[in-house]
């Protein structure tokens, strides 16, 4: 009996072989898809994620913002014990300095103390942003121009009444421009606490509005941060 066998590979039906061909590809083209797709990814997620040089800019532009926010506050509050002590100083000396009595030694060296103090604050300052050190420093020269005044009066108080003038009208200039200098770094400093959100801080000495020196804005204090 002869063996049966299948039909020839050249017979077998054309529509069956293009099936499984077409399936074929189709797999192929879908793992090469597959591939692109991871590829593609991987690529995306290493140009962009941040190199270790990005990471600690970021990283040190954050420390120093945390640290100027700090450094800020604490000049606020160094500024508001300052003036505290400064301003019954400069506005004694406008009273004594408008009037006609002699100066008074003793008030001279009083003041000259109250000078001392008031400039402790300011002799070993932090390095803080160019901004908040250009606060800190008008502070500064507004307490030594403030000392200069104080020690021109005390000079007035030991020379004669034919000088003693001159030396007057010294002190009370003196005393107005540490007041303008005081004007400009609290205009600063309320700058820098608005740009720190910490809202406007108006650490302004009272001085008279005519007087050249600058005055706070009308925003509420706190707000605007």
């Amino acid at each position: 009996m002869a063996r049966r066998t299948g039909r020839p590979s050249y017979q077998l039906d054309k529509a069956s072989v293009g099936r499984r061909r077409t399936a074929r590809y189709a797999v192929v083209a879908g793992v090469i898809a597959l591939v692109t797709a991871l590829l593609g990814g991987l690529v995306g997620y290493q140009v962009g994620r941040p190199d270790a040089t990005e990471a600690a800019i970021a990283s040190i532009k954050q420390d120093e913002a945390k640290r100027d926010a700090q450094q800020i506050a604490e000049l606020i509050e160094t500024a508001r014990r300052v003036r505290d002590q400064v301003a019954p100083v400069l506005a004694a000396i406008k009273t004594e300095t408008t009037g006609a009595g002699a100066p008074d030694a003793a008030k001279a060296r009083q003041w000259q103390e109250v000078m001392r103090q008031a400039a402790a604050p300011f002799a070993d300052p932090p390095s803080g942003t160019t901004a908040t050190n250009v606060a800190r420093g008008g502070l500064r020269g507004a307490v030594q121009q403030a000392s200069l005044a104080v020690d021109a009066y005390a000079l007035a108080a030991d020379v004669s009444a034919a000088q003693r003038a001159a030396l007057l009208d010294v002190t009370a200039r003196q005393a107005a421009e540490a007041a303008t200098i005081w004007s400009v770094a609290a205009t600063q400093l309320d700058q820098v606490s608005v740009d720190a959100g910490q809202g406007h801080q108006h650490v302004f000495l009272d001085t008279d509005p005519h007087g050249g020196a600058l005055t706070p804005d009308g925003a509420e204090e706190g707000t605007g941060g």
